[in-house]
């Protein structure tokens, strides 16, 4: 039941897993810009909230008082006998104008509107309502708003622009960033319009009720970019010590120690106990390891010789077949000094990485098998891996032999994949049970059909390959092939 309910959670984690970057900095930057990214977004979308609220307010204050003002105008006139009413245009228009301009119309003047916009739909309305009720016995208004370039102010399609600047420029016209201006039409009496163009108190609300606007978006995104900036200083400051202490790692486990420089103790007060740690934890593997080969050289030593003069011993006994018994059991225990011996070396020789030619290895190795007399199948393939040449020769020596001894013949072949160098060696041999596996890499074990291909061999070889391969950073597969026989992979990290 929990392994069926954790599965849909696992889908859910792969697609994230994918879009998360592998590094840490990767993923701290994006979590980093992801949240600054939100609480902006979250911010930014309250304040917008809240200033089209004042704009719609502050637009429904000066809609109403436009539409009283309209309407005391609207009544003046009509209070006007027809003769007068030009006259007194003329003269307010010589006076400089009032809030409105104001022109008589034989008929309705199409108005070219602006583009439809929530908050000036919300004005007209405000104001047809208010109109409305200060005038209850009015035909009807017909209002819009427009641009000053392409309004018509008279019959017989007269702009704005036609008209002096006397006229309008104190009224209408606003320079250098022209606003809309709100037209009012109403039939006074039949076969006279009323004609008023007015800007609002606020000419620029449409702009000032955008949280878009450019010289509002413009401070958010420069403050916006300095978190940012901030944030991936901040963040490669943390990461810039574990990189260091990652290569420092992964030039112990390689055996690279020697190349590695000091980690710097510097940073946070975590990482620098971290540094100390890693570095006192290298300076005691670096003295086991030096402790461990002074010990196996000493122990080799000390044997050789005691174990020489039990030979010399044995060579006096006058029993034949006495004498024959203590020199196979010295000759088994002298294998099996060299073999701890040369367990210890050939994993941990000291070498300095250099570039490999994968072809003049491989090769040199074939030809020596051919000549022994054995068949081995190889293409050149022109690739390059980096490494302890010796080192490499041995563990891939090692896995050439083991293919020879157990399989008659066997197939080399170098291919490459991203990141990585796949040499993979073939045997033709009876392959290995699915249950040996697990053991087969450990020292001092050998399969039956092994012992009797090979039986001058300690079980030493897989290991000692594995050990070279993995110090390299690389690795060791063992699997059956398909077709038969055991199907060795080494995967080498590419040049």
């Amino acid at each position: 039941m929990s392994s069926r309910s954790s599965n849909p959670l696992a889908r859910m984690h792969q697609p994230l897993q994918r879009w998360l970057p592998a590094s840490l900095l990767g993923r701290l930057t994006l979590v980093m810009v992801a949240g600054v990214l939100v609480t902006q977004l979250a911010a930014s979308a309250i304040w917008a909230s809240q200033l089209r609220a004042k704009s719609q307010v502050e637009a429904q204050s000066s809609a109403q008082y436009v539409a009283h003002s309209a309407a005391g105008a609207i009544r003046f006139f009509r209070s006007l006998p027809p003769a007068y009413r030009l006259l007194i245009i003329q003269q307010l228009r010589e006076m400089g104008g009032t809030r409105f301009f104001v022109n008589l119309n034989h008929a309705y003047v199409p108005i070219e509107q602006i583009a439809p916009h929530p908050l000036a739909q919300s004005v007209i309305a405000t104001v047809d309502a208010t109109l409305r009720s200060d005038l209850p016995h009015s035909p009807g208004f017909r209002l819009a708003f427009a641009r000053p370039d392409r309004l018509v102010v008279a019959e017989h399609d007269v702009r704005l622009d036609d008209l002096p600047n006397a006229w309008v420029q104190h009224v209408l016209l606003l320079k250098p960033d022209p606003a809309p201006i709100l037209v009012i039409q109403t039939e006074i009496e039949p076969g006279n319009w009323l004609y008023m163009a007015a800007l609002m108190p606020n000419p620029y609300f449409l702009d000032s009720s955008d949280p878009f606007a450019w010289d509002r978006l413009m401070p958010q995104i420069l403050s916006l970019a300095v978190v940012l900036l901030l944030c991936l200083l901040v963040v490669r400051s943390i990461t810039r010590p574990l990189a260091a202490l990652s290569d420092a790692a992964s030039a112990l486990g390689q055996g690279h120690d020697d190349e590695a420089r000091p980690l710097p103790e510097t940073g946070s007060r975590e990482f620098i106990n971290t540094a100390r740690a890693f570095s006192a934890m290298r300076e005691r593997i670096g003295r086991y390891i030096d402790d461990r080969e002074r010990l196996f050289i000493s122990i080799s030593h000390d044997l050789r010789t005691p174990i020489t003069r039990l030979k010399l011993r044995a060579e006096l006994l006058d029993d034949e077949a006495l004498r024959d018994e203590f020199e196979e059991d010295l000759d088994e225990l002298d294998m099996m000094v060299k073999g701890a011996l040369q367990c210890v070396k050939d994993s941990d020789i000291h070498e300095n990485p250099t570039e490999i030619k994968l072809d003049t290895m491989l090769g040199r190795m074939v030809r020596s098998a051919e000549l022994a007399g054995h068949a081995v199948a190889w293409q050149p393939s022109g690739v390059t891996v980096r490494g302890k040449p010796l080192a490499l020769k041995r563990a891939l020596g090692n896995l050439l032999d083991n293919a020879l001894f157990y399989g008659a013949r066997a197939e080399i072949s170098v291919r490459q994949e991203p990141g990585w160098v796949l040499i993979c060696l073939r045997d033709h041999g009876p392959g290995v049970p699915d249950e040996a596996f697990a053991s087969l890499f450990d020292p001092y074990v050998r399969l039956a059909h092994g012992r009797e291909q090979n039986d001058g061999g300690m079980g030493l070889g897989l290991g000692i390959a594995r050990g070279v391969i993995e110090a390299h950073g690389g690795r060791l597969v063992l699997s059956n092939h398909p077709e038969g026989g055991l199907n060795a992979v080494v995967r080498l990290p590419a040049v």
